[in-house]
C-alpha cells in the first residue's frame, strides 16, 4: 500500500469524516496503524462490494478448472448431440 494511503488510528480519530470522504472519493483503500502496526483497512462499501463479487468468480473459475482437470466435463459438441439424443429418446422435437 502506498505510504501515502497509510495513517494512524489517532489521525482516523481525529480526522474521520474528512478521511471517509477521501477514500470514497478516491476508491482506494487505506491502511490504519496502531503502534506503528497494521491493523485494519478502511475502504469505501461499493470497492468491498466489487472486490467480493470479484473473488466469487475467481472461486467458481478455479472450481472449473480442477473439473476439467479431473476431466470431468465434455465439449460442447458433446453436449449438445447428448442434449439431442435424449431428446429423441423422449419425443420432444
Amino acid at each position: 500500500m502506498k505510504p501515502s494511503r497509510v495513517r494512524p488510528l489517532s489521525h482516523l480519530k481525529s480526522r474521520a469524516a474528512e478521511m471517509i470522504r477521501n477514500i470514497v472519493e478516491s476508491r482506494e483503500p487505506m491502511l490504519i496503524t496502531q503502534n506503528g502496526e497494521g491493523r485494519v483497512v478502511v475502504q469505501d462499501a461499493q470497492s468491498y462490494e466489487d472486490l467480493h463479487q470479484t473473488l466469487a468468480l475467481l472461486k467458481i473459475l478455479a472450481m472449473g478448472q480442477k473439473i476439467i482437470e479431473a476431466g470431468q466435463c465434455m465439449n460442447a459438441a458433446d453436449l449438445f448431440s447428448e442434449i439431442e439424443r435424449l431428446d429423441r429418446e423422449e419425443g420432444v422435437e
